[in-house]
């Protein structure tokens, strides 16, 4: 499975090559953000899953920070983000509209249309889409938040299952050799 994942994702020598992430490179270049094992691998799922969910340009730059605090792959939990993308983001946040809805007890209010976004300029339209997610208000937190950490939870648990019977099959063949 290492060498599967290590064929996709770079290498830190192209990270200390690259100069715009040369000031970062004391805690980027930290060997543990770059080893792949099967806890590092299950963590950066993790943090991926649970980081994909943040609204907005700042999965990816969440994502990076868990991992410099968790000491976990890097490259597989930004790969791991984009798992939210414009098809995915409008089932997952409607997903944690009615998981939130379930946990606060609260009865689920109409789902309103999302503002039209069609000619306004980008400040305009950055404050018409907050001010609908804030009118959807708790149950759509606490919902993401539910469900960011069953994402992540399932994630860990699928990758550390899943490495784990790659390991015994690769006895096995060893020991049939």
């Amino acid at each position: 499975m290492r060498k599967t994942l290590k064929r996709f994702l770079p290498d830190h020598e192209s990270i200390r090559g690259n100069r715009w992430l040369r000031p970062f490179s004391g805690s980027l270049l930290h060997p543990r953000l770059w080893h792949l094992n099967r806890h590092s691998a299950a963590g950066a799922v993790a943090v991926g899953l649970f980081c994909g969910l943040i609204p907005g340009p700042l999965q990816m730059l969440s994502a990076a920070v868990a991992c410099v605090t968790l000491r976990v792959n890097l490259p597989l939990a930004l790969l791991t983000t984009l798992y939210t993308n414009p098809f995915t983001i409008v089932p997952l946040y409607l997903a944690a509209y009615g998981i939130g809805t379930l946990a606060t007890g609260r009865p689920a209010v109409a789902f309103t249309e999302p503002p039209e976004l069609v000619g306004l300029e980008i400040g305009a339209w950055v404050g018409a889409l907050a001010d609908w997610v804030v009118g959807l208000g708790q149950p759509l937190a606490v919902g993401l938040l539910l469900l960011a950490g069953g994402l992540a939870l399932g994630g860990y648990l699928a990758v550390k299952a899943l490495w784990r019977i790659m390991l015994i099959r690769a006895w096995r063949r060893r020991q049939q050799r």
